[in-house]
């Protein structure tokens, strides 16, 4: 069988409003962007690793990291609006047009230093060999989402009366996206024009390999975790 194409887009435009250039801030001593650059690289899963972006500061970052950086991004594209999914039909038009074609996409995000190439390999090998349509990263949820509450006004109430009883163990886990990456074969990605398809597998991570980061207080956050990261990993090698 004819190995299978496969692209990496990593999408780092300019703009962040909640924390300026967030996306090529350094994070721990050097650009967060790099340490997404580097695991697609690494990994071997694709024939191509390109950043997206509408800044050429970030551009040359990437390029000198070893990424391409064929086109700058759209203005249509680059505003807070745009959703990864825009952006990704946008790079691979713009790859049809110069006669590139990819069997495999994977939307990879620029603020993700907990991705490795480890992660990126064995997620693909799991989408390819599950015959899905595509793979989301997930994190399972600390405490049980059917005891959780909403407000009405001043009051405080149970969104599911029903669980108000019901033991943890006895309640399904439930999981939300870790932010971090997805993998999605193109032809059903061109056709539905989503990423989370019919037929989507999960992909587990650990919480402590999981951090949004939207604010600065996230940011730090990040930092402690992924220094955990590091000396758990030390330990493992020794």
């Amino acid at each position: 069988m004819d190995k299978k194409k496969a692209i990496a887009i990593i999408t780092a435009r300019g703009g962040s409003k909640r924390i300026p250039r967030k996306n090529s801030k350094d994070f721990l001593g050097r650009p967060i962007l790099l340490y997404a650059i580097e695991a697609a690289l690494q990994s071997g899963c694709f024939d191509e690793v390109m950043v997206s972006t509408d800044d050429p500061q970030i551009a040359q970052l990437a390029q000198k990291a070893g990424a391409k950086v064929p086109f700058l991004r759209s203005p249509a594209t680059s505003d807070d609006h745009a959703t990864t999914s825009e952006v990704l039909l946008e790079v691979l038009a713009a790859y049809r047009t110069r006669g590139l074609a990819f069997d495999y996409v994977c939307g990879l995000y620029p603020t993700a230093p907990f991705v490795t190439a480890d992660k990126l390999n064995e997620a693909f090998a799991r989408l390819v060999q599950s015959g899905a349509t595509s793979l989301v990263p997930v994190v399972r949820y600390d405490f049980p989402i059917q005891r959780s509450f909403k407000q009405e006004g001043e009051r405080l109430v149970l969104n599911w009366p029903e669980h108000l009883n019901t033991r943890s163990q006895d309640l399904p886990a439930a999981y939300h996206d870790a932010g971090q990456f997805y993998f999605v074969k193109t032809a059903d990605f061109l056709r539905e024009k989503k990423i989370f398809t019919d037929h989507t597998v999960p992909f587990e991570l650990p919480a402590s390999d999981v951090q949004d980061i939207d604010t600065p207080e996230d940011w730090r956050m990040a930092e402690i975790k992924y220094s955990f990261y590091l000396e758990r990993l030390n330990k493992a090698q020794q």
